[in-house]
């Protein structure tokens, strides 16, 4: 069967588990993923593999345009500095955290992961950001109060480009390359500055376009353009892509939605990336589901239990860090969102594709995949499962106002 018939094959089967799953309280995304597995076991259909250039050239920009473009700016101008914080020192620090309690663990319990402290800082990068296809898809469908919607989305948009420039760092440290602190600093500043620099010009430009127009279908067309052409345009300079269609997308959706387009022109473009984003993400769960390697993954399931415990440690010290920093600042979280913000941040698709791209000849590269792997599925399965009785024992859905924030962008 060619690629184009198993598509079709996997956005019907994607468009029957969200009508089954509308009256459960089992996450749409979850589903897709355990979905995929079970047709991946039974080897129902062969799909392409969630490669790099797959990701990166359909999926990626798509999706990160369509979460910006849609961003809550009352609420994100809220938390920011919080968003900001945790997508880029938290980034840094979770990796190294990440790597030190999987080497220790793996020495003190005489596991795989007892590997080179920079491969595990490789490992550590890998999974040190989290996933905005999977944050962004799991809090719309709970209805999550904006700002802690708009804090884990911006985090997770903001993230992805800074963990992928870092992974590329880590990774030259690991095999050798030579890169002291000074120069691996001015690349990373150089990648994420020039990615962001880029989507700000071409988001710009579609944006003034945008405004001078008032014809539907034209500026969905330019949409497209600053989606994808952002993108491409800065990873063909050899800077972050990623922060590129970002920051287009909330250029586009501040400048060019909110100030530039007329009633129609707004419910015809939002309605269009709507439906984009919901096919893009029913065939990439589907596809996160169709990687799992049960025999390889049963073999290494210490070492896997021993790395989603070390992920969620490092991910619990970044944001209860930040909420005790946060006590005396005139805007604080509420301390009850911090096990939501935890948990919330999921591993998504992006992981599982960086991890399947890591050199050949990396040392250990089979466990690293292999854990990776196992840690997304993980994330999205057990996470993901938590997140609607979590919310609701917190009262931070249905019932926001009892913590003080609105459930709705109108209320915000």
């Amino acid at each position: 069967m060619t690629t184009a018939g198993v598509l079709v094959i996997l956005y019907c089967i994607s468009t029957a588990v969200a009508i089954a799953v509308r009256r459960t309280r089992v996450p749409y995304t979850v589903a897709l993923v355990i979905v995929g597995l079970a047709l991946g076991s039974m080897r129902f259909v062969a799909p392409p593999h969630l490669t790099r250039e797959l990701l990166f050239t359909f999926f990626l920009p798509g999706l990160l345009f369509e979460a910006a473009f849609h961003l809550d700016w009352t609420a994100f101008r809220r938390v920011w500095r919080s968003a900001v914080g945790l997508a880029v020192p938290g980034v840094v620090v979770a990796t190294v955290v990440m790597a030190v309690l999987v080497v220790v663990a793996g020495r003190a319990f005489g596991l795989a992961t007892d590997m080179d402290p920079r491969l595990a800082l490789v490992f550590g990068a890998l999974l040190a950001a989290t996933d905005p296809v999977a944050v962004t898809a799991l809090f719309r469908e709970l209805k999550a109060p904006a700002r802690l919607a708009a804090l884990l989305e911006s985090e997770s948009l903001f993230n992805d480009g800074t963990g992928i420039v870092l992974l590329s760092l880590m990774l030259a440290y690991a095999t050798g390359a030579p890169t002291g602190l000074a120069t691996a600093s001015a690349e990373f500043v150089l990648l994420t500055g020039g990615g962001a620099l880029i989507g700000a010009g071409v988001g710009w430009v579609v944006a003034m376009v945008i405004r001078r127009l008032d014809e539907p279908m034209i500026e969905i067309g330019l949409t497209v353009i600053a989606a994808y052409g952002s993108f491409v345009l800065a990873e063909r300079v050899g800077v972050s892509g990623v922060l590129a269609t970002v920051v287009a997308g909330m250029m586009c959706g501040r400048q060019g939605r909110d100030l530039g387009m007329s009633p129609l022109s707004r419910a015809a473009v939002q309605t269009f990336w709507e439906y984009v984003a919901f096919a893009l993400n029913s065939i990439v769960f589907l596809l996160i589901g169709f990687e799992f390697d049960s025999v390889r993954l049963r073999s290494v399931w210490p070492e896997l239990i021993v790395a989603f415990l070390a992920m969620l440690v490092a991910r619990g010290l970044i944001v209860f860090g930040m909420l005790a920093l946060q006590r005396r600042s005139a805007d604080p979280l509420p301390r009850r969102w911090g096990s939501i913000v935890v948990l919330g941040g999921l591993r998504g698709a992006l992981s599982m594709v960086l991890a399947l791209s890591l050199p050949p000849d990396l040392p250990q590269r089979d466990l690293i995949v292999s854990l990776t792997v196992g840690v997304v599925l993980l994330s999205i399965i057990v996470q993901g499962m938590t997140m609607p009785f979590l919310m609701r024992w917190t009262q931070a859905a249905g019932r926001a106002g009892a913590i003080g924030e609105p459930t709705d962008d109108s209320a915000s």
